[in-house]
């Protein structure tokens, strides 16, 4: 779905939605709007419940001043106004209240984007605003301030945070790599250190370019194909839905047959994909016009190298990957469910896992399925789709488990006994 091809209100009404039932503002909380080619400002109403706005509440604020609409404008319209007058590139703003970020705000800290690449990346430069009443121009002034120094995202001190960007999609892309950052430091924070990586580090992963693929013309698409890409879709909404991926990151596929299988596709938001976006790959060629996730190489190797493998999912959720951030292991043998679907979770070094595919890949076992990639990710595999996404749920739930255990005392592991005897009992290899 190309959100830039809607109405700006009814962008604006997606997006919120999204927000709000992310947990990510409350009802009275937050507002978003777009400078359309006009000129004309579009933005949310103030006192009208988020979770349930439709696109007759959205306010047009025309280039003369004039305020068109059923509602006022967010009260603190004057703040988004005076950005699109300091920053000419910016043409959506987006602000918010969720719980990690406005944590930062009130310590007055900035989360540190050096956790993983992707936050790194997706949220660009981050400024600190200082405080100022809510609506007034005293806070627009403040805030308009650190985004003409170039800030692409402002944390308000106690307050909350405001991103602008070129589209109202890819402010709420940055806004939502920030705040998964937010909770996983936080989280990270929780059960020991957090580890940071170098700048470099971060683009030796970005300047490798998508692999060079010969392309392929489909033909016939089988029944079972078809079966295939819309059960991919729906377990993609279903990670999105329970925030184990975000909007464009984690990757999923399906094995076909021993010449094809299925891949998600690049740069497409996982809350939307649909059958058409899922990318074919047969023997080293991809379905023409199409561009598969970056993390198809090691896709490819485990299925060549492992026959029993027919599904993998890569991704990053926040509780997991509070273990990939530190030195602390995640202990699998927390309750017997866990161990059953996760047996024991190796972890690879950051740049190991996608430099050499081929070595990676071996790492996976019938005894390994998981395998967590320092300041990256979990890979999971499993026999098929259902069993890899049961597989990522339960190492994310256990993993949130093991993070709220700390606050109450030591985690005591099931004994070495009794893991023998859910082995003998559950038939595990």
């Amino acid at each position: 779905m190309n959100i830039n091809l809607l109405h700006p209100a009814d962008q604006l009404v997606m997006m919120m939605n999204r927000i709000y039932h992310y947990g990510m503002t409350t009802t009275s909380g937050g507002n978003l709007s777009i400078l359309d080619d006009n000129g004309d400002v579009w933005i949310t109403p103030g006192s009208v419940d988020k979770g349930n706005l439709t696109r007759s509440d959205m306010v047009c604020i025309k280039k003369d001043g004039t305020i068109i609409g059923n509602h006022k404008p967010s009260s603190e319209y004057p703040f988004h106004l005076q950005i699109y007058k300091t920053r000419n590139d910016i043409k959506s703003v987006l602000h918010a209240h969720p719980p990690a970020l406005v944590a930062f705000s009130i310590v007055r800290k900035i989360p540190n984007t050096l956790l993983s690449p992707n936050s790194f990346v997706g949220c660009g430069k981050i400024a600190m605003a200082e405080y100022g009443l809510p609506g007034s121009q005293d806070l627009g002034d403040k805030i308009a301030k650190e985004f003409a120094k170039g800030c692409d995202i402002a944390v308000l001190e106690n307050h909350g945070v405001v991103v602008g960007s070129d589209s109202l999609f890819h402010a709420f892309k940055a806004f939502e790599n920030l705040d998964f950052c937010a909770r996983l430091q936080i989280n990270a924070a929780i059960i020991g250190t957090p580890e940071y990586l170098k700048e470099e580090e971060i683009q030796l992963k970005y300047t490798k370019n998508h692999l060079n693929m010969d392309e392929y013309v489909r033909n016939i698409i089988t029944s079972a194909e078809k079966a295939a890409r819309r059960d991919m879709c729906s377990i993609i909404h279903r990670a999105y839905d329970q925030g184990l991926v975000n909007s464009t990151q984690g990757s999923f596929s399906v094995r076909l047959d021993e010449e094809r299988f299925l891949i998600s596709p690049y740069n497409v938001d996982r809350k939307y994909v649909d059958v058409e976006d899922i990318v074919c790959i047969k023997r080293d060629m991809k379905e023409a016009g199409k561009i598969p996730s970056r993390s198809i190489k090691i896709h490819d190797e485990i299925y060549k190298q492992h026959p029993e493998i027919n599904s993998v999912i890569i991704a990053h959720p926040p509780y997991i990957m509070a273990y990939a951030v530190t030195e602390e292991e995640l202990d699998s043998k927390s309750i017997p469910e866990s161990y059953i679907l996760m047996r024991d979770i190796p972890k690879a070094g950051y740049s190991e896992f996608y430099q050499d595919p081929e070595k990676s890949a071996q790492i996976f076992s019938r005894s390994t399925p998981i395998v967590m990639v320092k300041n990256d990710c979990i890979a999971v595999t499993g026999d098929s789709l259902l069993n890899a996404f049961d597989r990522l749920e339960v190492a994310e739930y256990s993993a949130k488990a093991l993070v709220f255990s700390k606050n109450l005392g030591e985690m005591v592991p099931i004994s070495e006994g009794q893991i023998e005897e859910i082995k003998e009992a559950f038939h595990l290899k």
